[in-house]
């Protein structure tokens, strides 16, 4: 113990850590019905830990050519020791992360955390959700499988319909004309080093938000918030936290275990897109939405409307604290709490609907 009283000392002396830790020792967090979606956030961040962890091993082995990609995977997942248990946790948890980060963001906006003064935390989250979807469209394609090179063909060509800058767009993600060896070289970089490097800024900017405004508490959850004894930080909420945790890990293992993520055939390029071909679950409800639009409307292309539409839905998604003045549930915010609801079942009916084989 003496020797480590020397060691806290003396990085007390050199960092000031002094003021951290009355900080840590003194923050709670709020106790009231819904306090159970303050852990969402911690869930999230857990699983992007798993996909850092797992990610790093895969990388080990991992080559990154259309002709070695495939072979690199093979032999991962069949030669080298849990190679396939490290594969499995990493495409599962890349799942996981993504869902619970549509539960976080969902339940802070029907408990209108968005609010002033926490919009740059609002902000910061969304941006951080679409990194996260970046990183399952970037990751997808890295095995080099005959599912995820046309999946990426058909991800990709979306981009080419933007108005003026679609062509050029298409070129810097393909890097050429066509899906090629170079896009998978283009996305494994984006995936390893710069969707990452845009993560940890985002993320420790997110972070210090939240640290600095405290958790929201509904206002009309404020008085049940008064009257019941907040939670002490550390170390109540941290061993809660981590029980949380633990539940996430052990989805994540049974899932691993019993429904090994599956490597499928080497892409060919000249061979013809296989039937019902489809893009990761978080991209479905829009996916399927395209798929329903006529060729033309209005004399305008189904897909350039489709697209302008989820552009203009997610910008007004982006700006809900500056649109919404009011309080969700009541008075001027009673739109906004139901478009939430709106969203979220056109969201998860859609996905739903394509799972069941709805969409023909």
């Amino acid at each position: 113990m003496r020797a480590l009283d020397k060691l806290w000392h003396a990085l007390d002396e050199r960092l000031e850590l002094d003021p951290i830790v009355e900080f840590v020792a003194h923050k709670v967090v709020p106790r009231h019905r819904h306090s159970w979606a303050y852990y969402f956030g911690g869930l999230t961040m857990f699983f992007l830990f798993v996909q850092i962890a797992t990610g790093i091993l895969l990388l080990l082995y991992y080559r990154p050519t259309a002709e070695a990609a495939f072979e690199s995977v093979q032999f991962i997942v069949t030669r080298v020791p849990f190679g396939w248990l490290v594969r499995s946790v990493h495409s599962w948890s890349a799942n996981l992360m993504i869902l619970s980060a549509f539960a976080h963001m969902f339940s802070v906006y029907f408990m209108g955390s968005y609010a002033k003064p926490r919009e740059l935390t609002w902000w910061s989250g969304f941006a951080l959700l679409g990194l996260a979807m970046g990183f399952g469209f970037s990751g997808y394609l890295l095995p080099w499988n005959t599912l995820s090179y046309f999946a990426t063909q058909v991800g990709t060509d979306m981009v080419s319909k933007v108005p003026f800058a679609g062509a050029w767009l298409l070129k810097f993600l393909r890097g050429g004309s066509e899906v090629t060896g170079a896009t998978l070289t283009r996305f494994f970089g984006f995936h390893v080093a710069v969707l990452p490097m845009l993560t940890a800024v985002l993320l420790a900017g997110h972070l210090a938000f939240i640290q600095r405004q405290g958790m929201h508490v509904p206002s009309s959850l404020e008085e049940e918030a008064k009257r019941r004894k907040p939670i002490r930080f550390v170390p109540n909420f941290m061993l809660r936290e981590g029980v949380v945790w633990l539940l996430g890990l052990a989805a994540l293992a049974a899932l691993a275990a019993f429904f090994p993520w599956e490597l499928g055939t080497k892409a060919d390029p000249f061979a013809s897109a296989p039937a019902g071909i489809k893009p990761e679950w978080y991209f479905l409800f829009m996916f399927e939405t395209l798929k329903l639009l006529p060729a033309h409307l209005f004399g305008i292309e189904g897909e350039l409307l489709g697209l302008g539409a989820f552009a203009a839905g997610g910008l007004v998604w982006f700006l809900v604290p500056v649109l919404d003045r009011g309080r969700p549930g009541g008075g001027r915010g009673r739109a906004f709490f139901v478009l939430g609801w709106l969203v979220l079942a056109y969201i998860v009916g859609f996905t739903f609907a394509s799972f069941a084989g709805v969409f023909k």
